[in-house]
């Protein structure tokens, strides 16, 4: 939206402008000397430039003094993937351990929604468990979903936020087998589908034999339980499903005149459900499902008791034709790049993403041995992040080039280019300043912007090296750049009276920025951390293209006249005589 909104800015800027200049300037143009703002700006700026150009070392040596103090702030900068995005509601997505039966489902659910319920910022909750009769949902019945809206934060307690809200719900959860993870509907959806973890951190371990995955799994859930930051982890039980067993008993079948089909047959109606039709109601369709009452099916002796009917018509119990037993197995069974896989999922609370996971791979590595054959890949937001930071290796490098490649069109010459880029690093001040006493991580949003700030940064310096070079080109022409004073007064002409320019460039930066700071609701977090390197970097980019780029522009200028012959070129200025306050100084 940005790149479009200024492309056709600069369309109009250089197309409509003009005309309407033509329409609109007439009458009697009143002198900028006499602008009340520009006059004021004019007399605060003056004595400040004036002593930075005496100082020209002790000023870029303050500078780079400021860029280093910078350096320990941006290392204390945590890093995600993007900043929570609020959505008004959460997603409660607890796990129980396999064999979690649709009776304890449904008195865990109970449970959950009471407590949930019982908030005051709580407008109603929503829970689920198991999935539907569709592949895309694979869910078992100890995973459950509860989808609780949240009332506009205008009703909640004083002082309450999202993560407080969270973390209180959290505490208030803690059931004895359920591993609790919080998120928000899209994003959680969002998440599953893209990585299939739905928690921020995710381990994935691959390896031939899930008996050895799921040893693995719970080895290292013990392990990141120690990690600070760890709210919740559950490490998936792949082979601790419970199954009922039949093994048909061939000599007892035959000796009722059976078939192995006919019990299985029976087995697989009675107990599990077999659909013999369909019904149409109106432009519905339902199916017709056969299935013994829950009462006949409840537990192993009540399924012993399942009749088989003989071809003589005698009702033979499931008992004297199979033998009933209790195995575990897989639930579900997972892979990725054709090996059997498990997931250990991980919320993480109070902590950024990136030195949280640092931590966890040491954590894991050191108490965690994975025998051959075997390896774990972190997943989640975890992904994203290394998949943003690997784009972002080319992102920056490319967007100083372009940048460097469009001022140098510009300039048409090397060193004014490199002046107006020195603006950029200490742009950056600002910014990391500001990200880091606001307590936001590195993230995709802060980068971007970080890169409009480079952009932005540039675009002030243009403004100052272009007035610079007016004054400097005129009196050159007219021959009066003799000596020192000459070049000293023409900087201060250039930057001084044409401060005006540059300030309503930041203001209208910072002043079209500031309302997102102060910003609230759905979208506002994202919106923010954009804005924050942008807002803090224009207030450095402002000090360095008022006070910096002059005192180099001096510096360079200085060095083309000395090399032009003009020995007599001091390096140190005199103290010049003093200016009266708004009063402009210049050939104008």
């Amino acid at each position: 939206t940005k790149t479009f909104a200024m492309f056709y800015a600069s369309l109009i800027s250089v197309t409509l402008v003009p005309v309407l200049m033509l329409l609109l300037v007439r009458g009697k143009i009143v002198s900028e000397k006499k602008n009340p703002l520009n006059r004021f700006l004019v007399w605060s700026y003056n004595p400040l430039a004036r002593t930075a150009l005496r100082f020209p070392k002790t000023v870029l040596m303050f500078a780079l003094l400021m860029l280093v103090a910078t350096i320990p702030a941006f290392m204390k900068l945590g890093s995600e993937f993007m900043p929570p995005l609020y959505e008004g509601s959460l997603l409660y997505m607890p796990t129980g351990l396999p064999g979690m039966s649709i009776t304890q489902a449904q008195q865990v659910m109970q449970l959950q929604d009471k407590i949930i319920k019982s908030f005051p910022e709580v407008e109603s909750v929503f829970n689920k468990a198991g999935r539907s009769r569709t592949a895309t949902d694979p869910a078992p019945l100890g995973m459950m979903e509860a989808t609780i809206v949240l009332k506009p934060e205008s009703q909640w307690r004083p002082g309450m936020t999202p993560e407080k809200l969270t973390q209180e719900m959290d505490s208030a959860l803690h059931i004895p087998g359920i591993s609790n993870s919080w998120t928000m509907p899209i994003k959680g959806r969002i998440d599953m589908l893209s990585t299939g973890i739905r928690t921020p951190v995710g381990i994935k371990i691959l390896g031939p034999d899930l008996k050895a995955i799921q040893q693995i799994g719970e080895q290292i859930e013990q392990a990141v339980r120690q990690v600070p930051g760890t709210r919740n982890a559950y490490a998936e039980r792949v082979v601790s499903g419970f199954y009922y067993d039949f093994k048909i008993d061939r000599k007892a079948v035959a000796r009722y005149d059976l078939s192995i089909a006919r019990v299985e047959d029976v087995i697989e109606s009675a107990i599990g459900g077999k659909n013999i039709g369909s019904t149409v109601e109106g432009r519905e369709r339902f199916p017709v499902n056969v299935r013994y009452a829950r009462d006949f099916r409840e537990g192993p002796e009540e399924l012993q008791r399942v009749l088989v009917s003989t071809p003589a018509g005698t009702q033979v119990p499931l008992t004297q034709l199979a033998q009933l037993r209790t195995t575990t197995g897989p639930p579900v069974i997972k892979s990725e790049d054709g090996e059997l896989a498990g997931y250990v999922y991980i919320d993480i609370s109070g902590r950024d993403l990136g030195s949280y996971v640092n931590e966890a791979q040491r954590v894991v590595a050191g108490n965690v041995s994975l025998p051959p054959g075997y390896h774990v890949v972190w997943g989640g937001q975890y992904e994203y992040m290394l998949r943003a930071k690997e784009r972002l290796k080319y992102v920056l490098p490319l967007t100083l080039l372009i940048i460097l490649v469009l001022l140098y069109t510009n300039f048409k010459s090397l060193s004014k280019t490199l002046i107006v880029l020195v603006a950029v690093p200490f742009a950056l001040i600002g910014g990391v300043w500001l990200v880091y006493i606001l307590g936001y991580n590195l993230s995709v949003a802060v980068w971007v912007g970080f890169i409009a700030l480079a952009g932005v940064a540039a675009e002030t310096g243009v403004v100052m090296m272009v007035y610079l070079d007016d004054v400097y080109d005129r009196r050159l022409t007219e021959g009066t750049m003799v000596e020192a004073r000459d070049l000293y007064e023409a900087i201060i002409e250039g930057a001084v009276m044409r401060v005006r320019p540059v300030m309503m460039t930041v203001t209208a930066v910072i002043g079209g920025l500031l309302p997102i700071m102060w910003s609230h609701g759905a979208g506002s977090d994202v919106m923010k951390r954009i804005a924050a390197p942008m807002v803090g970097g224009m207030v450095t980019a402002t000090l360095l293209t008022l006070i910096v780029i002059p005192v180099i522009y001096r510096m360079w200028r200085t060095w083309q006249l000395r090399r032009g012959g003009l020995h007599s070129l001091p390096v140190d200025e005199p103290t010049p005589e003093p200016v009266l306050p708004f009063v402009e100084v210049g050939n104008e």
